[in-house]
């Protein structure tokens, strides 16, 4: 899906919801007995006309082993190609064993977009990025307490924190046609820095819901003329009592952002 696709979904549904589709087995509801791709289309229906993109976590499907490569599959083919769809898959490596993960999540699974941790480099993140018409999502500021230990270290050369250097770096590789970054809600007080530094690439925000991050103060910082966000609800929208409520309400509050923080979305 091309930026401009992606812009305009964002402007008809007047959302910019991700939904995450995480299942936890131990947490479906009892009426699906255990059936994971049934409970995922019966997410899917309640909230497709609600967001603009959905985002399974491999994890959740490869500690299924083959069976669930298969659910993960039927998934992403159950949600067509009005969604960007996303594989968290969090890869990084060397560059030969990096173009093969780019197969699986672009080829084999049919995935938009993959989630990259940047670690190991330049060399390690191209192979994503060469796959014409897909996103490289990039680890950059991440919602987990962790992030802490080095995302926020300062560098000696510069003094920037090592998020930003990331950034920087990482928007000599790709563009704002092929390169998003992931930057945690529950980091909404450095959103003003984060669109600083990239003001016109979209940012993939998880950590709205149960992680406690604040929708508010993100689309204030956050949003931009093309709306930038891609907000995740995962355990906030799967496990609620009434999902397509819960998901409804993220977007009510995403319309009401829109018009008050990036009006020209819709110009």
């Amino acid at each position: 899906m091309k930026k401009q696709e992606l812009v305009q979904r964002i402007r008809s549904k007047r959302s910019f919801l991700c939904v995450g589709l995480d299942p936890d087995v131990s947490r479906i509801p009892e009426r699906f007995s255990g059936d994971v791709l049934a409970f995922n289309r019966w997410i899917i229906d309640q909230t497709r006309d609600l967001c603009v993109a959905y985002k399974p976590n491999t994890a959740f499907y490869e500690a299924l082993g083959l069976e669930g490569t298969r659910i993960l599959k039927q998934t992403i083919a159950y949600i067509g190609n009005n969604h960007l769809i996303i594989a968290d898959a969090k890869r990084g490596d060397i560059g030969n064993t990096s173009r093969y993960y780019a197969r699986f999540a672009f080829d084999t699974l049919g995935a938009d977009a993959i989630t990259v941790a940047p670690y190991m480099g330049a060399d390690s993140v191209q192979p994503f990025l060469e796959e014409a018409g897909k996103w490289t999502i990039l680890l950059a500021l991440t919602s987990n307490s962790g992030s802490s230990d080095f995302q926020h270290a300062l560098q000696g050369d510069t003094g920037q924190p090592l998020y930003e250097r990331v950034m920087r770096t990482a928007m000599e590789w790709g563009s704002t046609d092929n390169l998003m970054f992931v930057c945690g809600a529950t980091r909404a007080e450095r959103f003003g820095d984060l669109r600083r530094i990239a003001p016109d690439h979209f940012f993939l925000v998880p950590g709205i819901g149960a992680q406690g991050g604040d929708l508010a103060a993100v689309c204030t910082f956050g949003l931009n003329d093309e709306c930038g966000l891609l907000v995740n609800s995962s355990r906030g929208i799967l496990y609620a009592e009434d999902p397509r409520r819960a998901a409804l309400d993220l977007q009510r509050q995403m319309d009401e952002a829109l018009k008050n923080y990036a009006p020209k979305v819709f110009e």
